[in-house]
């Protein structure tokens, strides 16, 4: 009866067996018609090129790479976060708008800067401060903090941001001036500072 047993036991993990391995190569050869499928029917629309060139800067630049970039936990002392941040963002992830006064100048885009703090400081907060709207209520002024967290130390940095109620384009004035807050508070510890200093020359 043992023997039977075993012989019925024996039978139903072959029978297992062979049906997992018929499973894993039916969906193998059924999931990449799924993808083929989905992607062929994908348009890429403008903005999805540029943010996908975008990241592709990203990734390909040694100074941003995920792999020379610690991003699990509190590990590293402040000094060393603050020297991966002050160094140099590749041009391709530079913007250039004009003033009024026709003078271009030169910017990293909010969500690119968002992107370099993840990538460079993954434990750094932000948050606004304070949203004041001028007198005449044409304008407000934003400010906001930026903190870094190193295995030694922690600091801060503010800045201001201001944005008409009059002008176009995408988002509300208040979006506008705090996204200008934020990239400066970036640079005060060093995302982008280059860039203030080529003006300069």
């Amino acid at each position: 009866m043992a023997s039977s047993v075993m012989k019925s036991v024996s039978k139903s993990m072959y029978d297992f067996s062979s049906a997992s391995s018929s499973s894993y190569s039916a969906l193998k050869l059924f999931a990449p018609r799924i993808s083929h499928r989905s992607y062929a029917a994908k348009t890429s629309s403008p903005n999805d090129v540029t943010r996908e060139r975008e990241e592709r800067a990203l990734r390909s630049e040694p100074d941003l790479s995920d792999d020379a970039i610690p991003t699990s936990g509190i590990s590293r002392p402040l000094s060393e976060i603050l020297k991966e941040l002050n160094k140099k963002v590749p041009d391709s992830l530079v913007r250039v708008r004009t003033e009024a006064d026709g003078f271009p100048i030169k910017y990293i885009p909010w969500h690119i800067v968002n992107r370099i703090m993840n990538l460079h400081a993954p434990e750094w907060s932000g948050e606004v401060r304070s949203i004041t709207y001028s007198p005449d209520g044409k304008s407000v002024s934003v400010v906001y903090r930026v903190t870094l967290y190193g295995t030694d130390a922690e600091i801060y940095r503010e800045s201001t941001g201001t944005a008409s109620a009059n002008e176009v384009g995408y988002g509300d004035p208040v979006q506008k001036a705090e996204a200008m807050a934020f990239r400066r508070a970036c640079a005060r510890l060093g995302v982008g500072l280059h860039l203030y200093h080529e003006e300069m020359l």
